[in-house]
């Protein structure tokens, strides 16, 4: 590819007036404008962003505000592409030297390395420096360290091609990650997620055994699993909080340098109870609440070292972390690996760590990658938002069934915020800016209301940006460079739109954490404290009536008389029209989305025979995603609609047959088959794509059929690879989703031919 003229056009400028550029009055700012910023549309990157939440295009993110040290800094540049980083740029003004500079190659790395970008560019435009952000960076690395390649504004031409492919807007999804693997060679390389997770699954092993240890004889295996993971989960958040300027900094760290440290936790908790309002913090009765106040964790011994050592792995220099920086989607991703193990008190009381049986079973955990979420959470969520207005959007209900550590809700949630901010800044923004009403009704009734000027206090500009008093339905906050929403409207929409059950109460916990962490995302303490101050509104929802614990496919009708109190816990039913009634009583949920386990059904005797008398699609050696497929279909309100990526074994298995006609019920919309692929990176599970309307068949459905994971996005390529399948045409025993020539050539091979399975069987007869 010949390089642009816009690029030539640059290296003569800066060749030219060199001398002019490199000295030291010469602004990094400028550079960005006049240099770095052309550079990057001339990939093809949009920096007007003009996406919306319909269309979750590239995106560039400039002078990202984050945390460096205990100070602020502005990362220049992040290039996404569904709420993905895929590479991030730093800039420094061309007198500042690039090649040697350690200092600022570890500070890029490692906002790289937390946000789980592959690749970062140090450049000042004289010079590009491109790291591998795979590559856990320390303090001590040289500048040459994880460096994949050096170059100058004078090899621009040389150069155009290999930058073109890797860093163009087009091509980049795809072909950094290809770069990474072709290039990594057998250096072991440990990601963040892998990272939080080896010392979460360390922080446990020691509380664990000290709690064991220190209260011997009071706990039960659940009780200590509950406290265990209760005392990450508040000082991870308390943690978090500090770096994104909520909390004090340092706050935590403080108590490393006292004794009764424990106790001093306390102490902070209870404060975090009043500010966030949060059931991760709840220690008094409140009402409206059904959950009963925490006295477990509050009354167990907890020793100094053990704490001391916890919170010091959370700072520098131990630590490398940025909290700002590491997003929800990626703390579930660590908490789905580490629930799948739990805590067992031994005879003698001692703690042991052990893989919990079912996914020992299973092979391990199955956590479903950013890709298959976003297409899932698109071809629902999306359709039903398409051409309504946030009043209509607030009405609809969103459920996962199986949520896990709630990676689908944080992608269903994140879509709808993204939606909502994008509607706003079209339809709200000019009348904020003008600080007038609006004739459309739907507009006003989410203004808030002007303050009048004379209650003004401040250097506040009136005539740029008035101040709103903040009111329930208030929405955006910020300026025309960077409009967000407010707390109160994330808050809104999480409320009203996201529902998930699990049937392991620490995952439900997980997943209220990771939804909790995703409101507070942008907030700040002079935010947080205001509202807490003048308008008596805590930071957080409570999610007791969102996020609940029980069993999705096994209601109360289960239980009788004989039944042991033990068996039934276990069990854990889950009455839907009692605990949902609102949303049952109006039809149902409009989408139901997720990736229920992967489960075989033969040591579930009382179950076996509850889903054989319950459910259409029984079979005896079904795996349990059967029966959530047909439970999350009848969860749904008519036309509603529902998406799992499932094993695709169901396709042409013998114990599929039930699941395939109930099915044929139902309004198939689509099915991709990814065959043997291997979509898990940790499993041999190889998974499809289902997605169903609650309605009578009346027309084909679409097909795809992937041959390679190697694609730039799978919109895209299922968009270049569907064809359409008359279910009519599908048999018995099994679906190929072949084409219709394919389809027509077997169905006529089964009418003439005999199949291998009744040749066996007539001659074993």
């Amino acid at each position: 590819m010949a390089i642009p003229q816009e690029i030539t056009d640059l290296i003569i400028r800066f060749e030219n007036d060199s001398a002019f550029f490199l000295h030291s009055e010469y602004k990094e700012a400028k550079l960005r404008i006049q240099f770095i910023d052309p550079f990057f549309r001339s990939l093809g990157w949009d920096f007007e962003n003009k996406r919306t939440g319909d269309d979750r295009d590239c995106v560039v993110n400039v002078a990202e505000s984050i945390r460096f040290k205990g100070t602020k800094k502005e990362m220049d540049y992040s290039f996404e592409k569904g709420n993905k980083i895929l590479f991030v740029v730093e800039t420094k003004k061309p007198s500042v030297p690039i090649k040697d500079n350690a200092k600022a190659a570890f500070q890029l790395r490692g906002y790289g390395w937390n946000a789980n970008a592959s690749l970062c560019i140090l450049t000042n435009f004289r010079e590009f420096a491109v790291y591998d952000c795979t590559s856990r960076p320390a303090p001590e690395d040289n500048a040459s360290y994880a460096l994949k390649e050096f170059f100058t504004f004078k090899d621009l031409p040389e150069k155009w091609d290999w930058i073109n492919t890797i860093f163009g807007k087009a091509s980049a999804y795809a072909e950094i990650e290809r770069y990474i693997e072709s290039t990594r060679g057998k250096k072991k390389t440990i990601s963040v997620d892998d990272a939080i997770l080896s010392d979460i699954e360390q922080w446990r092993d020691t509380l664990a055994r000290n709690i064991a240890l220190r209260n011997p004889k009071t706990l039960t295996d659940t009780q200590l699993n509950s406290v265990v993971q209760q005392t990450i989960d508040r000082i991870l958040f308390l943690r978090i909080c500090e770096d994104r300027g909520i909390e004090e900094e340092n706050t935590l760290l403080h108590l490393t340098e006292s004794d009764n440290i424990y106790d001093q936790l306390q102490k902070i908790y209870r404060s975090a109870d009043i500010k966030y309002n949060s059931g991760l913090f709840h220690f008094r009765e409140e009402s409206g609440w059904n959950e009963a106040p925490d006295t477990l964790s509050t009354s167990v011994i907890l020793d100094d070292k053990v704490l001391k050592e916890i919170i010091k792995d959370l700072y520098e220099p131990r630590s490398i972390y940025r909290w700002d920086i590491i997003s929800p989607a990626i703390l579930g991703q660590v908490y789905e690996q580490f629930l799948g193990k739990v805590i067992r008190l031994t005879e003698g009381g001692k703690a042991k760590i052990e893989f919990k049986p079912e996914v020992k079973k299973a092979g391990g955990v199955f956590y479903t990658p950013e890709f298959i979420v976003d297409y899932i959470v698109k071809n629902t969520v999306g359709e039903l938002i398409k051409g309504k207005t946030p009043r209509e959007v607030a009405k609809l209900r969103i459920l996962d069934p199986a949520c896990g550590s709630g990676s689908f809700l944080i992608g269903a949630y994140q879509y709808l915020i993204d939606w909502h901010l994008s509607w706003y800044k079209e339809n709200l923004v000019p009348v904020y800016l003008k600080k007038g009403s609006h004739t459309d009704p739907e507009i006003s009734a989410l203004l808030p209301e002007p303050i009048p000027k004379k209650k003004i206090r401040g250097t506040l500009d009136a005539d740029k940006f008035p101040i709103y008093r903040s009111r329930s339905n208030a929405t955006l906050s910020g300026d025309s460079n960077n409009w967000k929403l407010k707390t109160t409207e994330k808050k809104r929409i999480l409320l009203n739109n996201i529902y998930g059950v699990d049937i392991d109460k620490q995952a439900v916990e997980v997943t209220k954490l990771s939804l909790l962490l995703k409101v507070l995302e942008d907030e700040n303490s002079q935010n947080i404290t205001t509202q807490l101050k003048l308008f008596e509104e805590q930071a957080l929802p409570h999610l007791d009536q969102n996020i609940k614990c029980g069993n999705s496919l096994i209601g109360w009708d289960i239980q009788t008389p004989e039944m042991p109190n033990d068996e039934l816990n276990r069990i854990k039913p889950f009455d839907w029209e009692r605990e949902y009634a609102e949303v049952m009583k109006a039809g149902g949920f409009d989408a139901v989305i997720g990736n229920p386990p992967y489960v075989r059904q033969e040591t579930l005797k009382e179950q076996k025979k509850y889903f054989e008398t319950h459910y259409a699609v029984y079979q005896g050696t079904a795996d349990l995603y059967a029966y959530f497929i047909e439970r999350g279909i009848s969860l749904l309100r008519p036309k509603g609609l529902f998406s799992f990526i499932v094993a695709n074994k169901w396709l042409r298995t013998n114990f599929g047959r039930q699941l395939r006609n109930f099915l044929l019920t139902k309004q198939i919309e689509e099915i991709i088959d990814f065959g043997d692929l291997p979509v898990f990176k940790t499993a041999t599970t190889y998974p499809c794509i289902i997605r169903v309307s609650n309605e009578k068949p009346v027309r084909e459905f679409c097909a795809s059929k992937v041959e390679a994971l190697d694609f730039p996005s799978l919109e895209e390529y299922v968009m270049a690879n569907w064809h359409s399948i008359d279910p009519s045409t599908l048999t018995d025993n099994g679906w190929t989703l072949g084409d219709k020539g394919t389809e027509k050539f077997l169905k006529k091979l089964q009418s003439v031919g005999i199949s291998l399975v009744s040749s066996q069987l007539s001659s074993v007869g």
